[in-house]
């Protein structure tokens, strides 16, 4: 897709920011002015042309012809000037959406189906709109562009890392029936840490500091959930407990994982390019670090071949090694490891698959995103043996849920189950002896 004057125009306008202008969401005839916004946008963009006026000019020049003959307040001039200098010098539309902490993630589904995710809750945004199904797609290529990747038409699909550590998603015609769909999953700026996990209820204390022993004494622990549960937060959070002299590798499609740690190595995967040559997978890359003599190996996601090698990892000595994975359960998530280990052609029994994965996992922690929006540690697993050729569990932490208040908010409990792990004695024989008041 060719630049238009829009896209070259970058020039600062001298104005606030659309929150600062009281009740903009408010106005009565807020439909006109978003219909003048989309008059001048399409303006700028159509007369493409040199002109002899500079560019601040002459964009001044297009808000005042449009604006002429209409009785605005100044509050209301004021609301189309930032959007136009959104559209300039932002990223159109969702500038003020990418720019507000409180929102986490940003959905676009059509030109007027914008949905944003705010405290774990989705909902839908009407204070936003596009012009149209370009007006989204020249907003998606001048999210990429600084990164180097492109969408079209050729190329309708993208998955990218943003400067500032957001993850975009975008995919177009043909591969979206119904039009351009834009998916940004915001990257925050301050991590969470486990006292934010306590204070939000995430967890118990005695959970939290069961989650930090295991990660001390070298358990090889999986993190499972569904979409937007928390995963990739809370390994991070468990990764902070790594000592500081350790050497660290992590592996991620994207890279979010943030480490505080010195001896940290960050590895991440690439894409085919367009001839199809140069792609580097997670599997590449867990093979290859292996030969970089890690202490810990820190895999983003596992969700394909790479999920033998991790555990081929784990049974050779690379002790405390953490990963996530989709599951809605910890007995859900050994048996995708199952089907994972099978995707990788390995010509190996069930039962010696199943003998494999016992041996590798300590630990299965589970977070879900309840329905009130917030997140939970739900189950936290030992993985103890097997019972009738299955693999089997001892549940040591648990949230019951009992209800829901009238509000829409969860009730419920966290439960210790009244049995002492087996990986216990292992935690005590390593020097951590602060887990006494919980299991003696």
């Amino acid at each position: 897709m060719s630049k238009t004057f829009i896209d070259e125009f970058d020039v600062k306008e001298n104005s606030k920011s659309l929150k600062d202008i009281p009740d903009y969401e408010a106005f009565s005839n807020k439909e006109l002015l978003d219909e003048l916004r989309n008059k001048i946008i399409q303006n700028l963009i159509d007369n493409n042309t040199n002109n002899e006026l500079g560019l601040t000019s002459y964009v001044r020049k297009q808000i005042d012809k449009t604006l002429e003959g209409y009785d605005l307040s100044v509050i209301e001039r004021s609301y189309i000037n930032n959007l136009i200098s959104n559209e300039i010098n932002g990223y159109g539309p969702i500038t003020e959406l990418l720019d507000d902490p409180s929102i986490t993630e940003i959905m676009v589904n059509g030109i007027n189906d914008i949905y944003i995710e705010l405290d774990g809750k989705i909902i839908k945004d009407d204070s936003v709109s596009f012009i149209n199904n370009n007006h989204i797609i020249r907003t998606i290529q001048r999210l990429i562009q600084p990164i180097g990747r492109t969408i079209d038409t050729a190329n309708p699909m993208v998955d990218a890392r943003l400067s500032d550590g957001s993850r975009l998603n975008a995919i177009i015609e043909p591969l979206s029936i119904n039009g351009p769909v834009l998916t940004i999953r915001k990257f925050k700026k301050e991590l969470a840490n486990i006292e934010d996990f306590l204070r939000n209820g995430t967890m118990t204390p005695y959970m939290a500091r069961f989650i930090e022993a295991c990660v001390k004494s070298k358990m090889n622990i999986i993190v499972c959930g569904g979409t937007g549960s928390g995963k990739t937060t809370l390994l991070n959070v468990m990764s902070s407990f790594i000592d500081n002299d350790e050497r660290i590798i992590t592996i991620e499609d994207a890279a979010e994982l943030k480490l505080e740690q010195e001896h940290v190595i960050s590895l991440e995967t690439r894409r085919a390019n367009y001839e199809g040559t140069g792609e580097v997978t997670i599997r590449d890359l867990v093979i290859n670090s292996l030969r970089m003599r890690p202490d810990r190996i820190v895999v983003g996601e596992v969700r394909g071949k790479e999920a033998f090698d991790m555990l081929q990892a784990m049974n050779t000595g690379h002790e405390g090694s953490m990963t996530t994975l989709h599951a809605n359960s910890p007995k859900d998530a050994l048996n995708r490891l199952e089907t994972m280990v099978l995707m990788a052609g390995m010509e190996i029994p069930i039962k010696a698959i199943r003998e494999y994965i016992e041996n590798a996992i300590d630990i299965v922690i589970n977070i879900s995103r309840l329905v009130d929006g917030k997140r939970k540690v739900t189950s936290i697993c030992e993985v103890v043996g097997f019972d009738n050729d299955e693999i089997k569990l001892n549940e040591i932490f648990t949230f019951n849920q009992t209800g829901v208040t009238k509000d829409g908010e969860v009730i419920g409990e966290f439960n210790l189950n009244k049995i002492t792990p087996k990986i216990y004695e292992t935690i005590k024989s390593r020097g951590i002896t602060n887990l006494t008041d919980i299991f003696e």
